[in-house]
């Protein structure tokens, strides 16, 4: 999953980082709410991690922020405020789950993978399958086609083309790519982007009629219309 972690903890929020990011998460950890909530208005995530005493804006503020825009990301608070009334405040907030400081790393972990599987239920009516101007990309299957031809992709490609075909007509900048594909931090000297992209369309675009990526220059890249 990619979570969100809001902890200004300096010895505790990289620990928890290090710890989900053992157990294959990836985590974007943030000290300061006012950070925090920019970037879950941003980038999609799959749950968010609020303490609720943290700088600029507290855990609780900015859930209700996110709950007022319509966000509706699981969020389970991590707080030292244990008393009813503060538990009742958070889940009245539009939290899913409340767990008081000091805990152990195992129960954060398992309450974090049953709000996954809750998220996954769901979005059980998201289609599995992709489809855009004959190409079709099964996220079960694993499989590409376009045309009725097989297209093999390695796995990054495959993810960086389910990022493209579930934006159709959007701007992709290549910070978007780099931390949404790769989970990388911008990095102006890496070429991994530019190389994945250029595999990706001789396989998917050279063969046919019709280009889908379009470079924008000096902006990014735009899948289809």
């Amino acid at each position: 999953m990619r979570i969100l972690l809001l902890e200004d903890d300096r010895d505790l929020g990289p620990w928890i980082t290090k710890g989900l990011r053992e157990a294959g998460h990836v985590v974007d950890h943030f000290p300061d709410g006012k950070d925090a909530l920019i970037a879950a208005m941003g980038q999609d995530y799959d749950l968010l991690i609020l303490d609720r005493m943290v700088p600029g804006l507290d855990g609780l503020a900015v859930l209700k922020s996110l709950r007022a825009s319509k966000n509706t990301t699981p969020a389970l608070f991590l707080t030292a405020l244990g008393e009813v009334d503060s538990r009742v405040e958070g889940f009245e907030a539009g939290g899913d789950d409340y767990l008081t400081k000091p805990f152990a790393f195992v129960e954060l972990s398992a309450r974090v993978n049953a709000l996954g599987r809750r998220r996954e239920g769901t979005q059980d009516s998201e289609p599995s399958v992709l489809h855009y101007a004959g190409l079709k990309l099964d996220l079960l299957a694993r499989s590409c086609e376009r045309q009725g031809q097989p297209i093999d992709l390695m796995a990054k490609e495959f993810k960086l083309l389910e990022y493209f075909m579930r934006r159709p007509g959007r701007l992709v900048t290549r910070t978007m790519l780099l931390e949404q594909v790769w989970d990388m931090s911008f990095d102006p000297t890496t070429s991994v982007v530019e190389t994945h992209i250029s595999r990706l369309r001789a396989k998917v675009d050279k063969p046919f009629d019709e280009e889908l990526i379009r470079t924008r220059r000096g902006e990014g890249y735009v899948f289809g219309k």
